[in-house]
């Protein structure tokens, strides 16, 4: 479909040979069987065949001739007030309840009721599926997405229940092989450590945390790959089995995982860029305390525009799966949708990251306490750091928490996404057209989009 369909005023075109406006024919025809004499010249020539007196009556009462001269034939009374107008009050305007109104006015007081016998509004628009075919509020897009859970939960839970014991399955290994051996964080609770100890700290700290960011957000977008095909269909009140959402999503997958990849290098290469003013006067053997302040205060720039660009791109993975776009193209559709509704589109994407942190987090945090307490470690302990090393059962138990509580988010976040992607096509393109004609509904937006 076109980017920016063109759209057409309801109603009809003037017929042909008549004003537009006009109540009757241009000129009287002549009748059946009569034939039609030419013009004669002169100015007082008149046309018999017109049936037109030659006096004419004032301006203010004119009225086209019904019959042949000599009937004594009346004009018609003219029509009844349509339905919902009221009949014609004595002081000149049209009374009936719900106008506007009193004399000389359009009915008694109440607003637009009589309009057309009573009209309330628009017509409610279709709802298939899991949202109504229009542009959506915040609600109805949290609310599709928990919908999209809650009608198609075998598919849904399935899928997010795998790609969450996957991703975990890797956290876990990580942390118990790789990571856990150099995240020495005692450096950061001793005040005598040198500088180069509590950089090294610091250093293993946010490698680990980075890892498994990296790890979860491949997850996360994984999963919103695969629940892209359901919840597009769940648009249209259609179901889809796992093995078809994956056979639908699977010719995509090298390409969004190019894009994962293009996102966080794009990303990396923005806090590089801010950083690296205060590197190199590190390098040249400036003032340290100075050179500090200079990364800090670059990488905080370094932040703020990663950001903006995160959100500009966040519509290009259900673009990419939806319409098989590639990587470029993808990110520019994602960049055209979001434009001029960044603040609108980052703002619903934080509050359905927050209500999934939430949810996670009353479901994590339980199983955070079980593993401390089985694995033998003191909660006070846990929550200054000083544990130690995370044992296995630890990780096991805690694990178990996170794969429950991804299983829960994953639709959530996928879902929103993906809704998000869909309500900034209907209010920039029209899909909902689109939608209602895939999904069976008759003569939806009938006489308001012509030719569309």
């Amino acid at each position: 479909m076109k980017d920016t369909p063109g759209w057409a005023s309801p109603g009809s075109a003037p017929s042909d040979g008549q004003e537009p406006g006009a109540s009757g024919p241009a000129e009287p025809a002549g009748r059946p069987g009569t034939a039609q004499p030419a013009e004669q010249p002169g100015a007082g020539a008149q046309d018999p065949g017109s049936k037109w007196s030659k006096e004419q009556p004032p301006p203010s009462q004119w009225s086209a001739p019904t019959g042949a001269p000599g009937q004594g034939q009346a004009p018609p009374p003219p029509p009844p007030p349509g339905p919902g107008w009221g009949g014609q009050h004595p002081g000149g305007g049209y009374a009936g309840p719900g106008g506007h109104g009193g004399p000389g006015g359009y009915g008694p007081p109440g607003g637009y009721g009589a309009w057309g016998g009573g009209w309330g509004g628009p017509p409610p628009a279709a709802k298939p599926g899991v949202i109504p075919l229009r542009p959506l509020g915040v609600g109805e897009i949290l609310d599709g997405a928990v919908s999209t859970m809650r009608t198609y939960w075998r598919t849904v839970l399935g899928i997010s229940l795998t790609v969450a014991v996957v991703t975990e399955i890797i956290v876990v290994l990580l942390q118990g092989l790789v990571l856990n051996d150099s995240a020495g964080t005692a450096a950061l609770d001793d005040p005598s450590a040198s500088v180069s100890e509590v950089t090294r700290a610091m250093g293993d700290v946010m490698l680990g945390s980075g890892v498994v960011i990296l790890i979860s957000l491949i997850g996360t977008i994984v999963a919103t790959a695969l629940l892209t095909a359901v919840t597009s269909r769940a648009v249209l009140g259609k179901s889809v089995t796992t093995g078809e959402a994956w056979r639908d999503a699977r010719p995509q997958i090298p390409k969004l995982f190019g894009l994962i990849f293009l996102l966080l290098l794009i990303a990396f290469g923005i806090a590089l860029g801010g950083a690296l003013p205060g590197i190199l006067v590190a390098v040249a053997g400036g003032n340290g305390d100075g050179a500090a302040a200079l990364a800090v205060l670059g990488l905080f720039g370094a932040a703020i525009v990663a950001l903006w660009l995160m959100v500009r791109f966040s519509l290009a993975s259900p673009a990419l799966m939806l319409e098989k776009q590639g990587i470029l193209k993808s990110m520019s559709r994602s960049a055209k949708l979001v434009r001029g509704s960044w603040w609108r589109v980052f703002g619903i994407q934080l509050l359905a990251a927050i209500i999934a942190n939430i949810v996670a987090s009353i479901i994590a945090i339980p199983f955070a306490l079980i593993a401390a307490a089985v694995s033998g470690n003191s909660v006070s302990n846990l929550l200054n750091g000083t544990g130690g090393d995370l044992g296995w059962t630890f990780l096991i138990v805690s694990g178990i928490g996170s794969v429950i509580g991804s299983m829960i988010t994953f639709p959530i976040t996928a879902g929103v996404t993906v809704l998000l992607y869909i309500d900034q096509r209907i209010r920039r393109e029209a899909l909902d057209l689109e939608l209602a004609r895939a999904a069976g509904v008759q003569n939806y937006g009938a006489g308001t989009t012509p030719g569309s």
